[in-house]
């Protein structure tokens, strides 16, 4: 009969994991390099998920690091497109393919580790480079009409029956599409994020840090907002009722802007799913339509790369077919 000691079970346990994570050398020291240089805590969270699909690979094909050649990188791209491939948390084969940005994430995953390796002066069979990316599919933004998008912000003036949720809703809608910025980071606003300029300070993806501005407009129904709170919150966007004993941590959930921003979508039959990203997307691309540079919506956007931006800037069939009217050159008939 096994030996059911709690301290021989937790031994047991050490084990299983040390042999789990054996396939993957100096993995917990790459998990501390992570965290010892200032890598944001998604950042962290994605890179151990898709490490951990990589480790699962190795562990299916009885490889360690040491094993990896040209042909074992070709039967990793392949299992992350396969049906095959084991989630991160349950190990069991995941029935939902990974999009081709989620396949690049996990490659670049595994390119960070194998270039923390090489730092470690570990002699590596393979390079970080040899991990090519994928081809990506072009997707096409959702990005609603600029008069449905208009109607959605406003929707919360009149469906909600609340003065102080349709206030602050109001103000959510107003701030995201007038700023750009994403919805992770509005919700995490503080009020001494903001001046008396409507320009706003925040820390985005990455830890990197930007400006994003207020139109006059949304400064407008912010304020209003602002001056019918009744509480001492330094929260930005707070609920009207809270559970939390210490109501000075009360916080407003992305999840919560997603539910609101669906139904209101869903009452003004709106058949364009548009998601709290959608007004990013819109953002940038009426900004382009408009006329403005690539390169300043780069730097509201908060992207790295223009390549990024131009994701979204190229997005309007409409834009690219007006300029092709005004600007080609037999333009006119004769």
């Amino acid at each position: 009969m096994p030996n059911s000691d709690p301290e021989n079970l937790k031994n047991t346990t050490k084990i299983e994991k040390a042999e789990e994570a054996s396939h993957m050398d100096l993995i917990e020291d790459f998990y501390l390099f992570l965290e010892t240089n200032n890598y944001s805590p998604a950042t962290a969270y994605h890179y151990k998920n898709d490490l951990a699909i990589f480790n699962n690979f190795l562990k299916s094909r009885h490889l360690k690091i040491t094993d990896l050649d040209k042909r074992s990188i070709f039967e990793f791209k392949a299992y992350l497109s396969s049906d095959e491939r084991q989630t991160a948390t349950t190990h069991q084969e995941s029935a939902q393919r990974l999009s081709s940005a989620s396949i690049n994430r996990c490659l670049s995953a595994v390119r960070a580790y194998l270039r923390f390796l090489i730092d470690q002066d570990y002699k590596t069979p393979v390079f970080p480079d040899q991990f090519k990316m994928v081809k990506r599919e072009r997707s096409h933004p959702n990005v609603a009409e600029f008069n449905d998008l208009v109607s959605l912000i406003e929707s919360p003036s009149t469906i909600e029956q609340d003065p102080v949720i349709a206030a602050r809703n109001r103000a959510i809608l107003e701030t995201l599409f007038a700023t750009g910025m994403r919805i992770s980071e509005l919700v995490n606003l503080n009020r001494r994020d903001l001046n008396t300029e409507g320009k706003i300070f925040i820390i985005g993806k990455g830890r990197k840090q930007r400006f994003v501005y207020l139109t006059e407009r949304a400064q407008e129904y912010l304020d209003q907002y602002l001056a019918i709170r009744k509480d001492n919150q330094q929260a930005l966007f707070v609920p009207t009722k809270t559970r939390s004993k210490d109501k000075l941590s009360s916080r407003l959930t992305s999840r919560y802007v997603q539910e609101r921003l669906k139904k209101y979508r869903e009452k003004l039959r709106i058949n364009l799913p548009t998601t709290p990203h959608s007004f990013r997307h819109g953002f940038a691309t009426y900004l382009a339509e408009e006329g403005a540079s690539p390169a300043a919506i780069q730097i509201l956007l908060g992207h790295e790369s223009l390549n990024t931006t131009t994701r979204y800037v190229n997005a309007s069939d409409r834009f690219a077919q007006e300029t092709h009217r005004k600007y080609h050159p037999l333009a006119e008939k004769n």
